[in-house]
């Protein structure tokens, strides 16, 4: 199943082609720019767009702020490590659950161990 993500500026440039060559459709912040944008216009290129989040800023795990339901979906991913490999690998572990779960208007957090939804 092809997901449509929008990566925020804080995740490394390689988690673009990884996504593409998966065959999800992948835009990026930057490309759009979006760099330094405040977080409520990020949020709303992303629901404009019908693309879920992936970002590492925890300001999008505030449900009060970004109520689930008010948007396609965001991940919040929490790496143990800020390193390439281990954000990959936390965005794979999103892509193989939403193939179980759905993603429209949920919050995900995922690190390592688990994969924390509120909807």
């Amino acid at each position: 199943m092809s997901l449509r993500f929008k990566l925020d500026e804080n995740l490394p440039r390689r988690a673009e082609p990884a996504l593409r060559d998966l065959g999800h459709d992948v835009e990026t912040a930057v490309s759009e720019g979006l760099a330094g944008a405040v977080d409520p216009v990020v949020l709303d290129a992303c629901t404009a767009e019908d693309r879920i989040l992936v970002t590492l800023d925890l300001d999008f795990a505030d449900i009060r702020v970004y109520p689930p339901g008010s948007h396609r979906g965001i991940w919040v991913l929490r790496p143990a490590e800020q390193t390439f490999s281990a954000i990959v690998e936390l965005v794979l572990s999103g892509v193989r659950l939403s193939a179980l779960e759905r993603t429209a208007g949920q919050l995900w957090v995922i690190d390592k161990l688990r994969v924390r939804i509120r909807d």
